[in-house]
């Protein structure tokens, strides 16, 4: 089968190479996936450059999410069965097949395209961690996104609308604002031409935001913490922005407001029971109509190395997807 390999580490086009490797085969436990297709996802960008919070020894295949059809399963699994169209998230799906581990591995969406449901699982289940578990989030309260317009972001501002939260989003650009207005934010802030944390307030009356999900980092976070209200909660879920910011304790303590991290692959390897209930919840959303991946464009599995560059660029919008069979 065709793979893609990172040989060595450095920008997603310059160290991506198409491959030819045996057919991967199952253990107990385990499912074999002929994939569909594959969302790119900011951490593709970190392990091609070797950055991320793990690191696969050379050569290995990137790629976390996955749409696919199930060829064979080991013994032990019981949730799916050959045949079924299924969402997953692992490292090493940038491939023709991929075998993943029974709890990475969840029915797919009807509702949504292979391209769609291909960005289901990371996006959406890191919004719902971000708004539900880690904010407490209650209808009525107030909800600024930091990337209004991207993967992550787009998923968060949908489910904080969907939960009766007043949703202000933050995008880099006006050509991005369209996004986030379209997935759902009330407020969209443009931080290329507007103070954001004085943009904020004034969308709030001067209380600031009961809840922060911040994918950004750095100067976003910042902003973040002068514009957070009484007793808010900002929620750190990346840095895309390249900045790993300091987080104050002082000024939260006089501020009053709480500083929460979230790395929803830990839920993935020590809660996938909290996992698999978001994933029905977020599967009744989606059978609702109150969220619906947006998916930007979808290259051919030969271009997938452009795509990553293209996410890495940070000029994009919604999903980028990688069409694989």
């Amino acid at each position: 089968m065709r793979a893609w390999h990172v040989e060595r580490y450095g920008e997603p086009v310059d160290v991506l190479r198409l491959a030819e490797v045996p057919d991967p085969a199952t253990g107990p436990g385990q499912v074999l996936v002929g994939v569909r297709a594959v969302a790119v996802n900011f951490p593709d960008v970190l392990l091609a450059r070797g950055q991320y919070q793990e690191r696969p020894p050379l050569p290995f295949v990137p790629g976390i999410e996955l749409c696919g059809d199930v060829l064979a399963v080991g013994d032990g699994v019981e949730h799916v069965a050959v045949g079924d169209r299924v969402v997953g998230s692992r490292i090493g799906v940038l491939a023709e097949r991929a075998v993943l581990d029974a709890h990475e591995v969840w029915p797919a969406p009807a509702g949504l395209s292979d391209e769609q449901a291909a960005g289901f699982v990371i996006a959406y289940q890191t919004a719902w961690f971000a708004l539900h578990r880690r904010a407490g989030l209650r209808r009525g309260e107030s909800v600024l996104v930091t990337a209004a317009a991207g993967g992550v972001g787009t998923a968060t501002v949908q489910l904080a609308a969907a939960a009766g939260a007043r949703v202000v989003g933050v995008v880099g650009s006006e050509a991005k604002a369209a996004a986030a207005r379209d997935a759902g934010a009330h407020v969209v802030v443009d931080r290329s031409a507007q103070d954001v944390a004085a943009a904020v307030r004034d969308a709030t009356g001067g209380a600031g935001v009961d809840v922060v999900v911040d994918p950004v980092g750095g100067d976003a976070y910042e902003a973040a913490t002068r514009c957070v209200a009484f007793e808010g909660r900002i929620v750190v879920v990346g840095f895309a922005g390249g900045t790993i910011q300091d987080a104050r304790a002082g000024h939260a303590l006089v501020k009053n407001y709480g500083v929460l991290g979230l790395h929803w692959a830990l839920y993935a390897r020590r809660r996938p029971d909290l996992v698999r209930l978001a994933h029905r919840a977020l599967t009744g959303l989606v059978e609702q109509g109150a969220v619906r991946p947006v998916v930007s464009d979808v290259v051919p599995f030969e271009r997938a190395p452009e795509a990553v560059a293209r996410l890495a660029g940070g000029g994009t919008t919604g999903r980028l997807v990688v069409r694989v069979a």
